[in-house]
């Protein structure tokens, strides 16, 4: 577009390139009468994304300009597909009335919309935050160095900072999962090399702001004047720092983009890392905390079994507390007491729902119109909302514990804000503001009567018609419309003489002679407009509504708030009530001891099926557990049902257990799986190895770690040196609980050598030619793996399971575990060739002559014994 001549384009086409230059990087969408249009590359995408058709503008001159459109009444529809493309789209709207332009209509960018800045409902998900993130990395570059970031949910104002090492960076964006990110165009190659990882590994949008714009200093400035504070110290900064300037650029790009006051953006909330449980990229995806690693779906994943939810705000409340467990023994306790209350009171649970059920989305609604983008619908359901609360307050005052108590307060029935949309709204109002039918009869004198114009005229001339006949006495005397002539009165020529002064010759007809009287005229001004002049002062009206709504927003935030927490808390005890689950007792001890702790996620689809099991960690059963047994037994299950046990637990969740004491944990480490980083230029095993790292380097005496096949991505005894190795620094250095589920069955011989490490296995029966596994975990080691049955169960032909059983009998057979591996001092010893390389497997036969050369005390052999022994040895080895 570079090329283009602008000289020979219309003045509309130059209007549209100006605004084009503004907005180089945005679809703009040209508002032209009833359509948007695209032009140039922007046509092409738009006819490639939304899938319409491509035609052009000016098609019979030499250098015709492509042109897609789109109706102005189905934007959202076609907004949605171009930002969930990846495409950012600058609204251009026409702001003056094409009726009274003179010349080319004015028309200006009103907004910029882009995958974070999203707040209609048809764009957004809604158990799911829409996030804008921004990342301030500083002046150093290496992995400790500070970090500073912030991110905002626009769609409902909540708004959060936080600094950290640079190191946990990516962590905290796998768990906000942020649809853009706003990075500095200032960067050195080693952190655009970061911010690329951010965007590949967080799936977002990279936006490019100046450089300029992210200085501690000039981010502190713009959070105080935006929110009209002197100190920044009643959010819980003391001073200006990185995550205040990441706030700061924020604030600068929303003001931006959106033209609008950001009056719902009423506080920042500072994020501290002690506060929550912390949980890695790593943990979030091998758990599967939020989705499923296999299709991205939320059903399967610990949040789709936990959601019990009846609001949208619950929803993505419940997603908060997922992915942000607690770490801190009062707040969680806290939480726990008001689920058991909950749990204990089912009749009050359930009305609890059912007045849930029926409240919309308050938060949202809220930002929509303090943005002054909400639509008649939106009032009406902020009314239906706020109906509720006096009902739900009620319910709540039965409760006792202090969360509940505090929430019932927050309950903010908002009576006034209530009755005014009761009053002022019509139930049958649609979604566009220009269509009329706004407000409700009987709240605007005027409205009813430019209604009453509008909709009853005919029965208005009838009423003149007949008056007019009265006092004129022709009977004949009609009173009509005409779109030409507009109203008159029409009287036969034999009559018109009779007609008394007044009547004003409109028309003459052949038969007939038509008349205008005063009293017609002015109806005819009235009528004629009374329908624009309606829509015109019920727009007026909704606005003043609107305006007075907004005045409420921090109100119904807090209203918002509280009941998307009672929500959380009415569904965590739903399920808790009727899947049998148990309260933990959550101590500082670092012991953790679960009684018959099932899979929540499996819990939920295999029922009574699953099989529970214990778990026990800690100074009295032993910090690391080493669990051994067959494939498709249950190991990973096993070990992954611990974490999300635990993560519930500091959830304030129950969970589903027998009984359950789980001393607190500061950070969940997973290391399950295999997966490649390709595009990344990293192997599986490179993958593994940085993934352990990351636990050996961070992790601490109350940490939890899940590890899985550790070792596995290399050769046998390159695996098994690194497992070996890697679970004995764990047990021996930091001291934390650790499941550790492998093949390595020598391993295992650990817990003969240190304390602190127990063996468990996975129960399995052998019968004839059949293993059945009873995925039950006892204390004890295990030698066998049963690779070959599992083969065979998924579907292996036959020749090549019965060759590999021989192949398996001639190995063991001849395998001696002695020659394999054997404890000296307390250490792993293998034997190796003559090149120093470690041996497989050695498949030698034991030796008669090398075994007696072995046992011969050379120190008390007399000669002639000697010569003897050199005899039989010799007639061995000719007799071969």
């Amino acid at each position: 577009m570079t090329d283009i001549d602008t000289q020979n384009l219309t003045p509309a086409m130059r209007q549209y390139m100006h605004f084009k230059s503004q907005y180089p990087e945005a679809v703009l969408l040209f508002r032209m009468g009833d359509f948007y249009e695209t032009f140039y590359d922007d046509a092409q995408v738009c006819a490639r994304v939304l899938g319409i058709a491509l035609t052009s503008r000016n098609s019979k001159s030499d250098n015709p300009i492509p042109l897609a459109g789109i109706p102005y009444h189905a934007l959202d529809n076609y907004l949605g597909k171009l930002v969930r493309a990846g495409h950012k789209v600058a609204i251009c709207e026409q702001v003056e009335d094409p009726a009274q332009a003179k010349g080319i209509v004015k028309r200006d960018v009103v907004r910029l919309i882009t995958p974070g800045t999203l707040t209609e409902d048809s764009l957004l998900e809604e158990s799911k935050g829409n996030y804008l993130a921004a990342l301030c990395l500083g002046n150093k570059t290496d992995l400790n160095a500070p970090a500073g970031l912030a991110w905002i949910e626009l769609s409902t104002g909540a708004f959060y900072a936080q600094v950290m090492e640079r190191r946990f960076v990516l962590d905290e964006l796998a768990r906000v999962r942020p649809a853009e990110c706003l990075v500095s165009d200032d960067l050195d190659a080693d952190q655009r090399k970061f911010t690329h990882e951010i965007r590949d590994l967080a799936g977002c949008v990279l936006t490019h702001r100046p450089g300029w714009g992210f200085d501690t200093h000039q981010g502190h400035e713009t959070l105080k004047k935006h929110f009209g504070v002197a100190s920044l110290e009643g959010f819980g900064f003391t001073k200006p720092d990185l995550s205040l300037a990441a706030a700061g650029v924020i604030l600068d790009y929303l003001t931006e983009t959106q033209k609008v006051a950001l009056d719902h953006i009423g506080t920042l909330r500072k994020v501290g890392r002690e506060t929550f449980l912390q949980l890695d990229q790593a943990t979030l995806r091998s758990l599967e905390v939020e989705r499923t690693i296999r299709d991205g779906s939320i059903h399967g994943s610990l949040l789709g079994a936990l959601d019990q939810t009846r609001t949208s705000m619950g929803a993505r409340k419940l997603r908060l507390w997922v992915c942000y467990p607690l770490c801190q023994l009062e707040p969680i306790q806290k939480r726990q007491d008001a689920v058991a209350e909950l749990v204990q009171m089912d009749a009050l649970r359930d009305q609890l729902r059912d007045a849930l059920k029926e409240i919309t989305d308050i938060e949202r609604i809220a930002t929509r119109i303090s943005t002054g983008r909400a639509v008649p619908r939106d009032l009406l359901g902020l009314h239906q909302a706020l109906s509720q609360i006096p009902r739900l307050r009620d319910i709540l005052k039965e409760c006792a514990s202090p969360m509940l108590t505090q929430l019932t307060e927050r309950c903010d029935p908002m009576e006034k804000l209530t009755q005014l949309i009761d009053s002022a709204i019509s139930p049958e109002a649609g979604l566009s503001i220009r269509d009329g039918g706004i407000i409700r009869t009987g709240y605007h004198a005027e409205i009813d009567r430019l209604r009453n114009l509008s909709q009853d005229g005919q029965a208005w001339l009838a009423s003149y018609q007949k008056k007019l006949i009265e006092e004129t006495g022709i009977n004949m005397l009609k009173v009509g419309f005409n779109r030409v002539f507009g109203y008159y009165v029409e009287v036969s020529h034999l009559h018109s003489e009779k007609l008394p002064p007044g009547f004003v010759r409109k028309q003459t007809l052949k038969n007939a002679e038509r008349y205008i009287t005063d009293e017609l005229k002015r109806y005819e001004s009235e009528a004629l407009t009374a329908e624009q002049r309606c829509k015109d002062l019920e727009e007026q009206l909704f606005n003043e509504v609107r305006r007075e709504a907004a005045g409420h927003t921090l109100r119904l935030q807090q209203v918002a708030e509280a009941v998307a927490t009672v929500d959380v808390l009415a569904g965590l005890a739903h399920i808790a009530r009727h899947r049998n689950y148990c309260r933990p007792e959550i101590h500082h001890e670092r012991d953790m001891d679960i009684r018959e702790g099932r899979h929540p996620v499996l819990d939920v689809s295999l029922g009574s099926q699953f099989v529970p099991n214990d778990v026990a960690l800690g100074r009295t059963s032993g910090d690391l557990a080493v669990i051994t047994g067959p494939n498709m037994a249950g190991k990973s299950t096993y070990i992954r049902q611990t974490a999300l046990l635990a993560l519930m637990a500091h959830m304030g969740s129950y969970i589903p257990a027998r009984s359950a004491h789980i001393g607190l944990v500061d950070r969940i480490f997973t290391r399950v799986g295999a997966s490649d980083e390709l595009t990344r230029g990293q192997s599986t095993f490179m993958v593994e190895m940085i993934e352990t790292a990351n636990i050996v380097n961070n992790a601490t005496d109350r940490s939890l770690v899940i590890l899985d096949e550790v070792g596995r991505g290399t050769s046998t005894y390159d695996g098994l040196s690194l497992a070996w190795a890697i679970t004995e620094h764990i047990a021996t250095r930091i001291r934390c609980r650790t499941l550790f589920a492998t093949h390595y069955h020598e391993i295992t011989e650990l817990a003969d050598l240190l304390d602190n490490v127990k063996n468990y296995n996975v129960s399995v029966r052998e019968w004839k030619d059949e293993v059945v596994f009873l995925h039950k975990i006892i204390e004890g080691r295990t030698d066998k793996s049963y690779g070959i049955h599992v083969a065979r169960l998924a579907g292996i032909p036959r020749e090549v399971i019965r060759r590999a059983n021989e192949i398996l009998d001639e190995l063991e057979s001849n395998f001696s575990r002695e020659a394999h591996t054997r404890r000296i001092g307390g250490k792993l010893e293998k034997h190796r060739n003559e090149d120093g390389q470690m041996l497989l497997f050695d498949l030698s036969p034991p030796d008669p002559i090398l075994d007696k050369l072995r046992t011969v005390d050379l120190n008390n052999l007399t000669p002639m014994q000697a010569i003897n022994l050199l005899h039989e040895i010799k007639k061995e080895l000719e007799n071969r």
